[in-house]
């Protein structure tokens, strides 16, 4: 239990720091996937915090990550991204992966967009197309909320039949068909890494009801439903996870098709903020 006392202050800690210095309590926070930097140029009045600075944060070591906070405006709406997101599969555990989650939820977010990098499974994906998350499996082996259950986040059970929101994704869809970008829908599942899926686990992946596969975004959603937070997810299918059709794959490549359909992301992610009411 000492060890959940510690976490739980430092999560106050880190939000005590950020709500001291910031100009407006967020009410929508974007995880920044590969490719969605560019959302950061459309903050107004931005204030960056990288991690070092604010006080019981973890550190991020993710290649491509920058590791920083940035609060201000989009629409008029007072917005949070996180830029460098930590990976299970760098050694942080569980609770530290979704960490943020908990600042988030202290400084009274009420909508999360997650964005991500994943394979396609469904052969019928194209790659540099972004896909709208409609319902997770969680095959990483753990769950965030393994230990103690603190009341005041969330309950012990927390009920899971709607991780990613309707309402949310339906007007993503609007936002992306005024901008004539085509979108899919799916199931994500995320798996451990970090390595590649063998073409025996992606049968078995794809056999599971999953549409693409990547290495992030469950824990994070499992806490902000935990914490009542609205979800929106998208992934940019950056690779065909297909196992008759699998070519060797670099980390590379992955970057170079996610910068790209970031940039569609992050064009449907600010339309969609200008609809919210």
């Amino acid at each position: 239990m000492h060890e959940m006392n510690e976490y739980v202050s430092n999560v106050k800690k880190s939000a005590k720091f950020l709500i001291d210095n910031i100009q407006k309590r967020p009410k929508i926070a974007i995880i920044l996937g590969s490719g969605l930097g560019g959302i950061a140029e459309s903050l107004e009045k931005p204030q960056i915090f990288s991690y070092k600075e604010i006080p019981g944060f973890p550190l991020s070591t993710a290649p491509g990550h920058k590791g920083e906070l940035l609060f201000g405006e989009i629409h008029g709406y007072p917005v949070m991204l996180m830029n460098g997101r930590f990976h299970h599969y760098e050694g942080y555990d569980m609770r530290t992966v979704t960490f943020p989650i908990r600042v988030m939820q202290e400084l009274g977010v009420e909508i999360l967009i997650v964005t991500n990098a994943a394979g396609g499974l469904d052969p019928d994906f194209e790659i540099g197309h972004p896909m709208l998350i409609k319902d997770q499996i969680n095959f990483m082996g753990s769950n965030p909320l393994i230990g103690p259950n603190i009341e005041e986040w969330g309950p012990r059970f927390p009920d899971m039949s709607e991780a990613y929101d309707k309402e949310l994704r339906s007007l993503a869809f609007l936002a992306a068909k005024e901008l004539g970008i085509g979108v899919y829908e799916g199931v994500y599942v995320g798996i451990s890494g970090p390595s590649f899926e063998t073409p025996a686990e992606l049968k078995m992946l794809r056999s599971f009801g999953a549409d693409a596969v990547g290495m992030s975004t469950v824990p994070e959603v499992i806490v902000a439903r935990h914490a009542g937070i609205r979800v929106l997810g998208m992934s940019a299918i950056t690779d065909r996870a297909v196992p008759d059709d699998l070519k060797p794959l670099t980390a590379e490549e992955v970057i170079e098709v996610a910068n790209r359909t970031g940039r569609q992301m992050a064009n449907i992610i600010l339309r969609l903020i200008s609809k919210l009411d």
